[in-house]
């Protein structure tokens, strides 16, 4: 994507003036925390290592119905919205820039390390569940994406690829792939280059991805077909080859016009890994359990295994005694007979260390009751996880919060790499929004915005509905019970659910009817940043065992909760934005995002004062 001409000397960038927000974007953003609280507030009173179990089990009442309707409404829902504004709020501020001829990547390089300060302090001094981190980690990429050069992406990429070597530092192995990532999503925004294949054009980027789906495919037949061959590849092989070739073959047909690619790569990132884990699940729950190998037939294995090793013993000493030279040789023995003997010791021994370094191989019972010992094993060890993590939450000290979040913070940041894949297709699918037009002017797009809402709610959430007919809770280790399959469908649903609160939001915010109302959310929304962090704030004081100690406290009341909690904040947010230019966090970002002291103050005597609309 390139910059626009600079047709006017350069500016600084400098924060936008409140007239020159776009409504539609802090109401809905406002919206979108509403969903965060929701969500955000179960995990202040249950482990984090419960976040991908569904469902709590033995729920009744309105409990369960509370914990259905955030399951299913909105989870997965409302941090999609936030991601899509963020993608938006960059492309705000990238566009502006464009058109005014002013610098934007180091501007927003401060922007995004800000960010990443408050997303580990948030992490590390008040809960678990942060995602402003996360974003700092996808824009970092998003900036690499759109504006960073092949070759050092790909001495990047070495880089890292060869401090995974480094003992304990696997971790950067996973950064690799994920700059790899960039890159290749970089080659189809931005490249023209095209290889002629047999007489026809191919986009690079589509001729890589049919390269690598003919290879994955190849493997995977290959590995079904050897009697003996590694039978886990199988079917991820078998999976991500089809579906490679493709979406390689869809980016050849619809490279063009350049205007749509961020909006198609967006789709394509984000149904691409929602349908990996849909397809997985599926197989994961259609294929047959493992029989369970009794222990009797293992310990049988390993007898009949383990029997020959007397055997070859007693084997080594006969052939020892046999070339052991008599006390008192005849006369007779010449020198070659000796150097005969001598030559046979040699062989004899070369014939016992390869006896000795033949082990016998492990027998599929024996494997199996591995399998079955490591998963007992790492179950074992979340669950003690789990079990010290609500012990600290529910009575530790805040001290012993805070050591548990740092020594978790690392494997959180390197997690974050493959995270940055998914977010940056909803970035991306954020500034399509903007530089289409169709949020800068929502009142021209109803239409579109309509769709949105009419097909995006109904498809979204009913396949969620449809997912919960299999499964709505997962019990930690039952590889078999459909919930992964479940939660692909949920996934997949998410994002034109997401788009259809989107479209419904605008939509009322354009109604002439009491829908219209929902404006008020546009202070929430324009002090987002504060706001969430001080949801978050509340929680660990209100729930956590060094504070009020409220742990644990039943779902439905938690809804009860969050309305209290955000009604306050509309409130808060509408009188503090008719005296402030903005909230508290938002201007310690600007300052630092601008390099200069934004007024804080309205000065209402210079007409200054700009209330926010009721």
């Amino acid at each position: 994507m390139e910059s626009t001409s600079q047709t006017a000397p350069a500016e600084a960038m400098v924060p936008i003036a409140a007239n020159q927000r776009i409504e539609a974007l802090d109401v809905v953003r406002g919206f979108a925390l509403i969903g965060i609280f929701l969500m955000n507030i179960e995990f202040f009173n249950r482990a984090m290592n419960g976040i991908g179990e569904g469902m709590p089990l033995g729920l009744t009442g309105f409990d369960w119905f509370a914990s259905w309707f955030v399951s299913y409404f909105v989870q997965g829902k409302f941090w999609t919205i936030f991601s899509l504004l963020f993608g938006m709020g960059f492309a705000v501020m990238m566009v502006r820039a464009e058109r005014a001829g002013r610098e934007f990547t180091a501007v927003y390089l401060r922007r995004i390390l800000a960010l990443a300060v408050f997303g580990a302090a948030h992490y590390i001094f008040l809960w678990e569940g942060d995602i402003l981190f996360s974003y700092a980690v996808a824009a970092l990429a998003l900036l690499i994406l759109l504006y960073g050069k092949a070759k050092y992406i790909a001495i990047g990429i070495g880089v890292f690829v060869a401090l995974g070597f480094i003992p304990g530092c696997d971790a950067f192995f996973g950064v690799a792939f994920g700059l790899a990532f960039v890159g290749l999503i970089a080659i189809f925004l931005r490249s023209e280059k095209r290889v002629k294949i047999l007489g026809r054009a191919v986009p690079l980027f589509s001729l890589i991805l049919l390269s690598i789906g003919t290879l994955l495919l190849i493997a995977a037949t290959v590995f079904w077909l050897l009697p003996d061959g590694p039978k886990d590849p199988r079917v991820p092989l078998s999976v991500f080859g089809p579906m490679l070739l493709v979406i390689g073959w869809l980016s050849w047909k619809y490279h063009e016009p350049v205007e749509k690619r961020s909006i198609r790569m967006a789709v394509t990132i984000y149904i691409f890994m929602a349908l990996s884990q849909t397809i997985g699940g599926a197989i994961q729950h259609l294929t047959p359990p493992e029989p369970d190998v009794p222990e009797a037939k293992v310990a049988a294995d390993t007898k009949g295994a383990t029997e020959a090793v007397p055997a070859l013993v007693a084997a080594k000493a006969v052939v020892a005694s046999e070339a052991k030279p008599e006390a008192n040789p005849q006369p007779a023995a010449d020198a070659t007979a000796k150097e005969a003997t001598k030559a046979d010791t040699v062989a004899t021994a070369k014939t016992e260390t390869k006896v000795e370094e033949k082990k016998p191989e492990k027998t599929k019972a024996q494997k199996a009751a591995e399998r079955k010992a490591d998963r007992t094993k790492r179950l074992a060890d979340r669950a003690a996880e789990t079990k010290n993590e609500v012990r600290v939450l529910s009575k530790g000290t805040y001290w012993e919060g805070i050591d548990l979040r740092a020594r978790r913070f690392l494997n959180k940041a390197a997690g974050d790499a493959g995270f940055a894949s998914l977010l940056i297709g909803m970035f991306l699918m954020g500034i399509w929004f903007v530089r289409s037009g169709v949020m800068e002017n929502t009142g021209a797009h109803l239409a579109f915005f309509r769709k949105l809402a009419w097909i995006g709610l109904p498809a979204g959430i009913g396949l969620g509905l449809l997912g919960s007919l299999i499964a709505v809770s997962h019990v930690a280790g039952d590889r078999y019970d459909g919930f992964q399959f479940a939660r692909g469908l949920t996934t997949l649903g998410n994002l034109p659910a997401c788009l259809g609160y989107v479209g419904l939001v605008v939509l009322m915010l354009h109604s002439s009817t009491i829908f219209a109302k929902i404006r008020i959310l546009a202070p929430v929304g324009r002090m987002a940043l504060t706001n969430y962090l001080t949801q978050s704030l509340i929680c660990s004081i209100y729930f956590y065992g060094y504070a009020m100690g409220h742990w644990g406290m039943p779902r439905g009341q938690q809804m009860i909760f969050v309305a209290v909690v955000f009604g306050a904040q509309i409130i808060l947010s509408t009188w503090w934005l008719s005296r402030f230019r903005y909230g508290p966090m938002e201007w310690l970002w600007r300052g630092f995002t601008y390099r200069q002291t934004p007024a804080f103050k309205i000065d209402s005597s210079k007409g200054g004062a700009l209330r926010p609309a009721m």
